[in-house]
């Protein structure tokens, strides 16, 4: 693992030079960082579920709270080419984020039970797993990590397994399973690239952003 502060250094870009400083690093390691909280969150609660079944509802509410602030945080400190698609995810969670807000206020189940007898509310928090998949797909396409090529697919087959009800509780246990362990590998090994790779050629953005404002 790299050290936060280390000395500025000059990289040579597409479009020209550019220096990587302290503060571009501190935003690697809270996007890595709230990476892996969201990460640790799913692997409690599909843990929690596989040992206590339906006893272990009451605690799947905080627990998300905490997925859904981990990954709103890692959404805003991620570096992404394509600023309208990073923009995209952001609304992707946010509603996400909001109809997960409104079910609880309308409900006095338990979130998960709620989302679990009333699959429809998917197509409003299914906003918040399309962001997610999003940050998959990123890591995927730029540096052809195995497991978030899985991931890509994986999620999108639980969300929609739920939904249009082609997943019975045994294969989606199993699927969700799958998707924390290999959701907490790639956060950890996130841990060992360097920085630079998170923060990518930032040439590219200052190019990006002089087209937009000319």
């Amino acid at each position: 693992m790299q050290s936060v502060q280390e000395e500025p250094k000059v990289y040579q870009g597409q479009f020209g030079e550019y220096t990587i400083t302290d503060e571009d690093r501190r935003e690697v390691w809270v996007y890595r960082f709230s990476l892996t909280v969201a990460a640790v969150c799913v692997v409690a609660a599909t843990g929690l579920v596989a040992w206590q079944g339906e006893a272990a509802v009451a605690w799947l509410t905080p627990i998300y709270s905490i997925f859904c602030l981990a990954l709103g945080v890692s959404l805003l400190t991620i570096h992404i080419y394509m600023a309208i698609l990073h923009r995209v995810l952001q609304v992707f969670w946010g509603v996400g984020t909001l109809s997960s807000l409104a079910l609880a206020l309308q409900t006095q189940e338990p979130l998960a039970l709620a989302v679990y007898q009333h699959p429809n509310w998917l197509w409003g928090i299914g906003f918040l797993f399309a962001a997610l998949t999003g940050i998959y797909f990123k890591e995927a396409f730029c540096f052809d990590r195995v497991e978030t090529k899985f991931l890509t697919a994986l999620l999108p087959l639980l969300v929609s397994g739920h939904l249009f009800g082609f997943l019975s509780p045994q294969p989606a246990i199993v699927l969700l399973s799958l998707w924390s362990v290999l959701f907490a590998i790639f956060a950890f090994r996130k841990f060992f690239q360097p920085a630079s790779c998170d923060i990518g050629d930032k040439s590219v953005f200052a190019y990006l952003r002089g087209e937009l404002e000319a």
